[in-house]
């Protein structure tokens, strides 16, 4: 003990993150308004991040890195494919609101998107969500899991999930949907990510032509990834 008292506790270590995103403006701006994360990395391209490889406990990518200077960049499903293999938990940070693409990304292990068009508190929450190990759903699809479930092709709910479920795919709030059932808000936010991680493990076991039948598409209408999502550390 100092003569001053005892000495500070240490400051507990910041998240370890890699941004990859092809915009130069964010990949600056983003750490500052982010210091809660340690960010470790940034990077334009997931072929330079890769062979960097550097120790992380979350990648947060942008979907859509191809553009005039990196035209042949991995981007989109391959992209998840590729960060997940190689080890990484996995967040989305990207404008993309195709349900079937994003469902498909989650079928290839990413385990949470946020909307670059979220404010930075939202993005800060969801980042931390993931990192503690919670799978978070983007709202869009909450319809397609809503539809799996009418359908028969996902069997893993609760009366009260599919009833929360029902409620998010028409867009209801979660104090909207509080009052309906005579629940909490922290109660419905405690069975959304129980349903969310069921429907991402749901997603990653089934086959594409399974998903197909289901929604009514044609045999090969759907991108989906073609092997098992890579273990996360």
């Amino acid at each position: 003990m100092s003569p001053d008292g005892p000495a500070p506790e240490p400051s507990p270590a910041r998240p370890r993150v890699v941004l990859v995103d092809d915009i130069a403006a964010l990949r600056v701006a983003l750490p500052a308004l982010l210091p809660g994360l340690d960010f470790v990395a940034v990077h334009a391209d997931a072929e330079s991040f890769l062979a960097e490889r550097p120790v992380a406990d979350l990648a947060l990518l942008d979907l859509k890195l191809s553009n005039a200077s990196q035209p042949d960049a991995a981007q989109g499903l391959e992209l998840v494919q590729l960060v997940v293999a190689a080890g990484y938990r996995v967040c989305l940070y990207s404008q993309e609101e195709r349900r079937f693409v994003l469902a498909a990304c989650i079928a290839a292990g990413a385990s949470g998107l946020v909307s670059k068009s979220d404010p930075v508190d939202v993005v800060a929450a969801t980042v931390a969500r993931v990192l503690a190990g919670e799978v978070v759903l983007p709202d869009g699809l909450a319809g397609l899991a809503e539809t799996l479930v009418r359908r028969g092709n996902l069997r893993l709910l609760s009366p009260r999930q599919r009833e929360l479920l029902a409620g998010r795919a028409r867009g209801k709030t979660y104090a909207e949907i509080a009052g309906e059932l005579y629940l909490s808000e922290s109660t419905l936010r405690g069975y959304w990510a129980d349903l969310s991680a069921v429907v991402a493990e749901h997603l990653q076991s089934t086959s594409a032509a399974d998903i197909e039948q289901a929604m009514g598409l044609a045999p090969g209408d759907l991108l989906w990834p073609r092997t098992a999502p890579g273990r996360r550390p």
